[in-house]
């Protein structure tokens, strides 16, 4: 009897050892398997985190007056390939989409890709494209796709994502931006393409990528391509008083006691008596007896001047920091990756190109008023500021210079470095070099350098798009195909 109890308890032993050591470790609490939802969400905070203060720099928007900066003086030299790193996590949510059976996720995947996409190729000229993300062992050195096929396909997947959203589609999980409504999703895909095609304005008579019927495929038909509508439409990020989730120069010591406000940029929406500046600066020490609202309470320093002369200034208490909410309000304001306004301004500069029917004016109004209303002005003082001659659209050639003005205004703190590509597409407006604090022989530079790691890892396709696109070699003031010279 021992004897066959002592069997039976060896053969219970022998059949628990027989099962696998992960079937012990597994939470019945915890998912083993990557859902879309949460996919989604981390996407979204990394994508639409578009408040930015190098970019300030570089649009002449701030200055540092610490060190030099390298964005403030066109210094810099080599970009980095980690939106390929943010597409990883595009394809992952793309591939759980369809191997978990939520279709209604693959248009979004579809617009975070045009996303990554466009800021890689208009960072850089030619990228991998094709045969970019692959996964595949044998693709371990992508080919450069040529800008121009880049553009196509960015903006073929944008059209194929909003064919796949119906009034049917159901909600996605996981949505911090537009909580899960898929009609804004809708808008957001069709808004960016917008934004793509006004940046191929050069490109406007390519037969290939037909930039002005698309565009105007879009304007012309709002039931099958809706557009932005109001600031509740706008694609940005919010912020909360939580760990992780603050503002992200909440605290800011920098922001506090090095970021200043740029003198041109100043002087510009003093030109204008723009309310805004009250709310993007706060006074200067030296003119700390004016009233809040006085614009000669508010001063810059020029992006262009040696550290040592900006410095010397903020000593003296001629400049403005950024108004103190950027960096002692947690919450602070949301960031706007593509909004409302933005798009009405596409839409007026649309119209003053002739691509699109309608009335510039009313575009551009909209444009405006949606900034301000976005930073807290009162209607009343929009309406004051609307009717100033200096504001109001200019006829013929002059109109172009006044909705791009009033564009890069409103991108302040916001939109990343969508502010600086403009002014690469049009000149507009001029940003400063004319003092010795310039580095880059006094230019402005048109792209960066591709990574290092790319010429180790896959250096016979990168020199080969590099002598393709640029005969000065891999330079950051090498014009790529979509920009002018």
């Amino acid at each position: 009897m021992k004897n066959l109890l002592s069997l039976l308890v060896l053969i219970i032993i022998l059949q628990t050892g027989c099962k696998k050591f992960s079937e012990f470790q597994t939470d019945p609490n915890k998912s083993t398997i990557a859902t879309p939802d949460l996919l989604l969400n981390s996407i979204e905070q990394t994508a639409f985190r578009s408040s930015n203060v190098t970019v300030a720099f570089a649009s002449r928007q701030m200055v540092y007056t610490d060190a030099v900066s390298l964005e403030q003086y066109y210094g810099w030299t080599r970009g980095s390939y980690n939106g390929y790193n943010n597409l990883r996590q595009v394809i992952k949510m793309e591939q759980a989409a369809t191997s978990q059976n939520k279709p209604e996720y693959i248009p979004i995947a579809k617009f975070y890709k045009a996303w990554y996409f466009l800021q890689l190729t208009q960072m850089f000229g030619d990228i991998p494209y094709t045969q970019a993300l692959k996964g595949d062992e044998a693709v371990t050195t992508p080919i450069y796709d040529k800008q121009e096929d880049i553009y196509l396909g960015i903006l073929n997947d944008l059209k194929t994502a909003n064919s796949l959203i119906a009034t049917t589609t159901p909600n996605v999980a996981g949505d911090i931006v537009y909580s899960g409504n898929m009609q804004q999703w809708k808008k957001a895909i069709n808004s960016l393409s917008l934004r793509v095609l006004l940046s191929l304005s050069i490109k406007e008579n390519d037969t290939k990528l037909e930039v002005k019927k698309r565009f105007a495929e879009i304007v012309n038909a709002p039931a099958t391509y809706p557009i932005m509508v109001s600031n509740t439409d706008n694609a940005q990020l919010k912020y909360y008083d939580l760990l992780n989730n603050r503002y992200p120069y909440f605290n800011s010591n920098d922001m506090q006691t090095a970021y200043y406000m740029e003198e041109t940029f100043v002087d510009l929406l003093k030109s204008l008596k723009d309310n805004r500046l009250f709310s993007f600066a706060d006074k200067a020490p030296k003119f700390s007896s004016l009233a809040a609202t006085d614009f000669n309470a508010y001063g810059g320093a020029k992006g262009s001047a040696p550290v040592n002369e900006n410095n010397a200034r903020s000593v003296a208490g001629e400049l403005s920091k950024i108004n103190p909410r950027y960096y002692n309000n947690p919450v602070n304001e949301p960031s706007i990756a593509l909004g409302y306004a933005e798009v009405q301004f596409i839409l007026a500069e649309g119209v003053t190109r002739g691509w699109i029917a309608g009335n510039a004016n009313d575009y551009y109004q909209k444009g405006i008023q949606a900034s301000m209303l976005f930073y807290n002005i009162s209607q009343t003082a929009i309406n004051s500021y609307l009717a100033q001659s200096t504001v109001q659209l200019s006829a013929g050639s002059g109109a172009l210079a006044n909705i791009l003005t009033q564009k890069y205004i409103a991108s302040f703190m916001n939109s990343d470095w969508q502010p600086f590509y403009e002014q690469r597409r049009t000149g507009i407006p001029t940003f400063d070099v004319s003092s010795a604090g310039v580095l880059n022989n006094k230019r402005i530079p048109k792209r960066w350098m591709y990574p290092e790691s790319e010429l180790r890892l896959n250096q016979a396709n990168v020199s080969g798009a590099i002598s393709s696109q640029y005969t000065g070699g891999d330079d950051i003031n090498g014009v790529m195909w979509s920009i002018r010279p």
